[in-house]
């Protein structure tokens, strides 16, 4: 059978297939996501067919504008491998956040791992269980991604082309090759790991777990079974010592999941006296705000601009994007640009888009609105209205739009479940970042959008809080009443239903 070859740029990696293989299952494995599952609807897996022919169809010509597929702008998932050809990817993997803050812990004899079941990636600690030392750290895109960048888009796949089999069989796989890549690199005996902790969200924990996801596909979401769940290493098909045993661990209700519980954990906001909350912000935003006394959590999907996607021109926190915007203090009415990698830029990631549409409204090149000021230097309309952030790199209407819908949805949910408590944004003692996102985006830049309710000063970024939580529960052990102390204390307030939602929404769309 005839084969082609693949070179790809900027990482050099040559890959090999048979002729007719989809880009999109050549593509996955060398870290490019799919976001929209490979539906050809979300530009986000741009490639630049640099030589060779990629053929064009009907749904690359309605995503992508002429000029673009002159330049040899192609998406992938919509191409087959008909040619020998070079490739420039827009997206390549990128630093995976980990976490190792001290905490305290009782010793225990031999080695634990814990899990971060993330809906983009999967990272992965060995730990010795009595020192609680990191022996090795593994991490890989989600194996599941490319039926989809979100959740919803998981569960679609699982309950409407009855894929949950598959999904299950997919990151059950993944996480077992995780552990064969830690025992090697640790240079230990997998007879020796004790225990296994996974955290995840709610739709992680039941593609895991194989609980029915058919619950999560319609209203009023809420699962049927989102507990403590226990397994033996054979059940999965992972050789470990006898008696070993993997945990995921209990969510919090509705998609509020065990990795929001292990970041309640990692800050401890169970056990405060005063006001203080907790943002994870990604695709989907969960949040929990609250005191030892009681705790409110909720969760908004948010969408994937925070991510890059869906931006005319993001990508991922990866060399050639630019990840910061600051006003330049020798140049009035100029920005700015820190490029990843020390490149020529080419994209945008969210962070960069947060301080550019930041400094756009100190500029009033933004207005409060999300309009752009079509006579602010830099501000010019082809097809449509953009700004000329650093060249070629611009930011368009629709993208600022896309940072409303996202900004927006976090900021609204935040302000409700501070209603609930009869709360402002300043009678918040601290709030705490999560995830990637959280930990890289400027807090000054994240207050001026409105996207935070309170100062930068009483703002702190946790890393990955969720994999710091799941360390500890590594010596927790399997005893479900720590977890369940924290899930009595917490009450799920679905957003959707709370009262002026809508009038909230639209309301903490608009800028200060």
């Amino acid at each position: 059978m005839t084969e082609h070859m693949i070179l790809l740029k900027p990482t050099n990696v040559q890959v090999r297939a048979t002729a007719g293989t989809s880009l999109r299952d050549l593509l996955f494995e060398q870290g490019v996501e799919f976001p929209c599952g490979g539906q050809g609807r979300c530009r986000g897996c741009k490639v630049r067919v640099i030589h060779g022919e990629a053929v064009i169809n009907d749904a690359q010509r309605a995503h992508l504008n002429e000029s673009e597929l002159l330049q040899g702008w192609r998406l992938a998932c919509q191409c087959t491998l008909d040619d020998d050809l070079e490739i420039e990817l827009r997206q390549w993997d990128a630093a995976i956040l980990g976490n190792e803050s001290a905490f305290v812990f009782t010793p225990r004899e031999g080695l634990g791992m814990a899990v971060d079941l993330g809906t983009t990636t999967v990272v992965a600690q060995l730990l010795n269980l009595n020192t609680s030392q990191v022996l090795a750290v593994r991490s890989a895109l989600n194996a599941q991604a490319r039926f989809g960048a979100d959740v919803m888009s998981r569960v679609s796949h699982a309950v409407e082309a009855h894929g949950q089999a598959e999904l299950t069989r997919l990151i059950r796989e993944q996480i077992g090759k995780l552990i064969r890549d830690l025992v090697f690199a640790g240079q230990v005996d997998a007879v020796l790991i004790r225990e296994v902790v996974i955290v995840g969200n709610t739709v992680m924990h039941h593609l895991f777990c194989g609980i029915d996801l058919e619950p999560m596909s319609c209203t009023p979401f809420e699962p049927i079974d989102d507990g403590l769940k226990t397994f033996e290493a054979q059940e999965l098909g992972w050789r470990l010592g006898d008696g070993a045993t993997i945990c995921f661990l209990p969510c919090l209700g509705g998609f509020v999941g065990s990795d929001i519980l292990a970041g309640v954990m990692a800050t401890q906001l169970h056990e405060s006296a005063e006001l203080v909350g907790l943002v994870d912000l990604g695709t989907n935003g969960e949040m929990v705000i609250g005191t030892r006394d009681g705790l409110l959590c909720a969760s908004t999907a948010a969408g994937p601009a925070f991510e890059g996607a869906r931006i005319s021109m993001g990508m991922r926190a990866a060399s050639g994007a630019i990840s910061e915007v600051q006003l330049d203090r020798d140049q009035i009415g100029h920005v700015v640009c820190r490029v990843l990698g020390s490149v020529l830029p080419t994209g945008i990631c969210g962070s960069g888009l947060v301080d550019a549409v930041a400094c756009g409204l100190d500029l009033s090149v933004i207005g409060a609105s999300g309009r752009l000021n079509m006579h602010a230097k830099g501000v010019s309309k082809n097809s449509e209205a953009c700004w000329l952030l650093h060249d070629p790199i611009v930011i368009t209407q629709t993208d600022i739009r896309q940072l409303q819908l996202a900004k927006g949805a976090i900021a609204a949910g935040v302000r409700i479940l501070l209603n609930e408590l009869g709360a402002r944004g300043e009678d918040l003692t601290e709030l705490y970042l999560a995830g990637a996102f959280g930990n890289y985006i400027n807090r000054a830049s994240a207050h001026r959008i409105g996207l935070l309710p309170v100062s930068p000063e009483r703002t702190q970024s946790v890393g990955n809080a969720a994999l710091l939580g799941a360390k500890m529960a590594l010596f927790a052990g399997t005893d479900a009443a720590l977890y369940d102390a924290i899930r009595c204390k917490t009450r799920h307030v679905s957003l959707n239903e709370a009262p002026g939602f809508m009038d909230i929404y639209v309301e903490e769309m608009g800028f200060p």
